[in-house]
């Protein structure tokens, strides 16, 4: 696997197996009880045994084969106190510095960037968009707040009045919500239901660089990828990431801009593993700020946190913390137990389009690592 920046890189068919992706571990989630996402949670009977053995033959066959004909190819990273554990099957690499694109993982720096801006002081999470960002939103819209945008709780509709023809900027993106009838009108209200929207980290990243006076990617290496050490870890230049409609990603459908904070970032699943592992032990943010990501909103209903990290329960009771990706039909995610006991990156190369088999496949990838 060649590790130079190339955009060559995205046709290497040794990678392609690992491209950032598709469906989430969101569809498990559940919201903790009223008061208790900010205390340490009880770890399941599972997670009590901190010696617990990594069950590669259970990973492995949870994996699949090529026979089974609805996944191309998948790979796992298991990690943690207990051990480690890296397999494959069928079309991937199984290089650990592989590098794909992951997606909507892109979120989770997006959001530490904002936490780490508030903890300076250099933002609230009460600052309205429309303080931040004069003009970007119209006037006429209620306020939307910092932290509306990081927990999906803002309301704002999704980006619609495409042309296929064009080539979208992060700008050009929140116009297709602002200035489109078809998008429709913010949800308002006191307590705005959690919806999840690419549109709200496109947003962020512009909040970003005003902030800053920086680019985005710029701040992402400075504050995270240079200190962690990620050497594998990117957010790549326009030209190489800049896609014409129809969407590949499906929250933002039904066309793709140029992904940029919202999920153009390259990694590789070491360097995913690092980085959740540290945002989850405290070493990125401070612990007003690092409270929020193990904190729900109010009537949180797909289990996004107050820090933009995804909570899923998993059906054994195992609680997890990360977050999922997708672009161009692949399906990957990096998630943890909160006490960091076992972690975990997949990606999946589905060939299926039924939803409840690629769910069916994480899932059984999840039970067996925690």
């Amino acid at each position: 696997m060649t590790k130079h920046r190339s955009r060559s890189r995205s046709m290497n068919p040794r990678w392609v197996g690992l491209a950032a992706a598709g469906a989430a571990l969101v569809t498990v989630t559940a919201a903790l009880p009223a008061g208790a996402a900010d205390r340490p949670q009880p770890a399941s009977a599972t997670a009590l045994d901190a010696r617990e053995r990594i069950d590669a033959a259970a990973l492995q066959a949870a994996l699949g084969t090529p026979a089974d004909g609805s996944f191309a190819g998948a790979m796992a990273r298991v990690g943690g106190h207990d051990g480690r554990w890296t397999g494959t099957m069928g079309a991937v690499s199984a290089d650990p510095a592989a590098s794909f694109r992951i997606g909507s993982i892109t979120k989770l720096f997006t959001s530490t960037v904002v936490l780490q801006l508030v903890a300076e002081g250099r933002l609230s999470l009460d600052t309205p968009v429309q303080e931040l960002l004069p003009g970007t939103l119209p006037a006429n819209w209620q306020p939307i707040t910092v932290e509306q945008l990081i927990s999906h709780t803002s309301g704002l509709p999704r980006a619609a009045c495409w042309d296929p023809d064009t080539v979208y900027t992060p700008a050009d993106l929140v116009k297709t919500v602002t200035e489109c009838s078809q998008a429709g009108e913010p949800t308002t209200g006191p307590d705005i239901p959690q919806v999840y929207n690419g549109v709200n980290y496109f947003v962020l990243g512009m909040v970003i660089e005003k902030v800053t006076r920086h680019s985005y990617a710029d701040e992402v290496n400075r504050r995270i990828v240079r200190p962690l050490g990620l050497r594998h870890t990117y957010v790549p230049a326009w030209g190489e990431t800049a896609l014409r409609a129809p969407a590949l990603a499906p929250d933002l459908a039904p066309a793709d801009p140029w992904p940029w904070a919202e999920g153009g970032m390259v990694s590789n699943a070491p360097d995913l593993e690092r980085f959740l592992g540290q945002l989850l032990r405290g070493r990125l943010l401070p612990p007003a700020q690092q409270r929020l990501l193990f904190e729900l909103p109010r009537h949180a209903e797909r289990g996004f946190t107050r820090g933009g990290v995804q909570y899923a329960k998993l059906p054994d009771g195992t609680e997890v913390y990360g977050k999922s990706g997708s672009l161009g039909g692949y399906t990957n995610g990096v998630f943890a137990t909160r006490d960091l006991r076992r972690g975990l990156v997949y990606s999946l190369v589905p060939l299926t389009t039924d939803d409840k088999e690629i769910q069916k496949r994480y899932l059984g990838i999840a039970a067996a690592a925690f």
